[in-house]
């Protein structure tokens, strides 16, 4: 057999593996291993072994992601999301479907300082469904809610899948971050435009709210201070150029955990919580990294990457029709996978093939970055999307008696806004690079 038809036979071994649930880390890490050691050989495959996961986790980069998920669960563990929610719904609240167009600006301003959406959903849910039922909201279309802004986590920067990328595909993770910013706010609108309607079409699923004096909204908003001077000095000194991203993740950590022992939430056990959750997805992403690691040095031994790359390039297709299908395999994957799972499993395999294609234009930075911002969006459909839908099943246990199909059936409305959304970033792709020329 050749070393293409090895890689095929592997890759679709590792199918085989994830359909029986095993660990996507491990399953990689298996596939990548017993092709290596056929095709390239079983005494450099151990070679590898010996120094591949120093070459790979002595990247200073990486650091960022532990800082993340740990300023993530300090922001948890502070209270800050509540804080958040009170603020919105003190301004919109009022509205017919206020109350939730407030849950979703409070996740997206929990996800500027948390980076993960399976977190932001969680937490988000235990503070706005509660006031949400409360108020006479619907449960299903309350879970919905919750479940499409939770998404916003990874969306509005920092994002921890967004360094993965940057960091495969060698790019500049502030470029990044602030290419990810405007598409995450129009995201959040096109999430309040949907429940708008909803409201309007069905006024019993989500009533309007109490209206606040503005005395009530200060008082609100002067409360999230810790989240926007967190945010500002994050995102800001990357932005600015005072911080490099590793440095600015240290400062918003400290700043956080501040902020979260002032509340009294790393008290006691607080702090080893925190520190033991935090320490419990780092393993997790590390472990589907070295796997992808060693999946990925096969697949470069076997040149099927390469020869893909190649072959889509020979159909002479059209740039945009070969992007397109990327997304729908994208959007297939994301029914049964989680989104760090997917960049890791394809963007060695699908960089190439964006990189080697003539996309309206673009520079090779320009294309990688904007390129970058439509993966991290569709993978966070996934997070949504039936069977698996990662979000919906964290909202769905906080609620009782609400059937997962009834939950999705809303669901549908916010993937309709998202499939929009990417269609018109794909067409329009200076949207994306706009913050870049500032």
């Amino acid at each position: 057999m050749t070393g293409i038809e090895w890689g095929a036979l592997m890759f679709a071994f590792l199918l085989v593996l994830l359909a029986l649930r095993v660990h996507i880390g491990m399953a990689m890490m298996l596939a990548g291993s017993i092709g290596y050691g056929i095709v390239g050989g079983w005494e450099p495959l151990l070679n590898y072994f010996k120094s591949g996961a120093y070459a790979r986790f002595s990247n200073y980069d990486l650091s960022v992601v532990p800082l993340f998920l740990l300023m993530g669960q300090f922001a948890t563990h502070g209270g800050l999301s509540r804080a958040l929610f009170k603020a919105g719904n003190s301004f919109i609240g009022h509205w017919k479907g206020g109350m939730a167009m407030a849950a979703v600006t409070s996740c997206a301003g929990f996800g500027a300082i948390c980076g993960s959406s399976l977190a932001t959903a969680a937490t988000m849910g235990q503070v706005a469904l509660p006031e949400m039922t409360k108020h006479g909201y619907s449960q299903r279309f309350s879970a919905a809610v919750i479940a499409a802004g939770g998404t916003l986590g990874i969306l509005i920067p920092p994002s921890v899948p967004l360094v993965i990328y940057a960091i495969l595909t060698e790019q500049n993770i502030a470029k990044l971050f602030m290419a990810a910013f405007i598409p995450g706010i129009i995201a959040m609108v096109g999430y309040m435009v949907v429940i708008s309607i909803i409201a309007h079409r069905k006024p019993d699923e989500a009533p309007a709210g109490d209206r606040f004096s503005w005395a009530q909204r200060l008082k609100a908003i002067s409360e999230t201070w810790p989240v926007m001077l967190i945010f500002a000095v994050v995102i800001g000194g990357i932005y600015g150029g005072f911080f490099t991203p590793t440095e600015a993740a240290s400062i918003g950590t400290v700043a956080t955990a501040v902020v979260a022992f002032t509340s009294g939430g790393l008290r006691g056990k607080g702090f080893l919580e925190c520190v033991y959750g935090a320490a419990a997805s780092t393993g997790m992403i590390f472990m589907i990294l070295i796997g992808a690691d060693v999946l990925n040095v096969f697949l470069v031994l076997t040149r099927l990457n390469t020869e893909l790359a190649a072959w889509v390039i020979g159909l002479e297709m059209a740039p945009v029709v070969v992007l397109f299908i990327i997304i729908g395999i994208y959007l297939v994957l994301g029914c049964v996978m989680d989104s760090l799972s997917m960049i890791l499993l394809t963007i060695p395999i699908f960089f190439p093939i964006v990189m080697g294609i003539d996309l309206f234009g673009l520079g090779l930075e320009d294309k990688a970055i904007w390129f970058g911002i439509i993966v991290l969006m569709v993978v966070e459909i996934g997070l949504i999307t039936p069977p698996v839908g990662m979000n919906v099943f964290i909202i769905s246990s906080m609620t009782k008696g609400v059937p997962m199909k009834e939950i999705f059936r809303y669901v549908m409305a916010f993937l309709a806004s998202d499939l929009l959304r990417i269609v018109a970033l794909v067409f329009f792709p200076g949207v994306v690079l706009v913050a870049l020329k500032f």
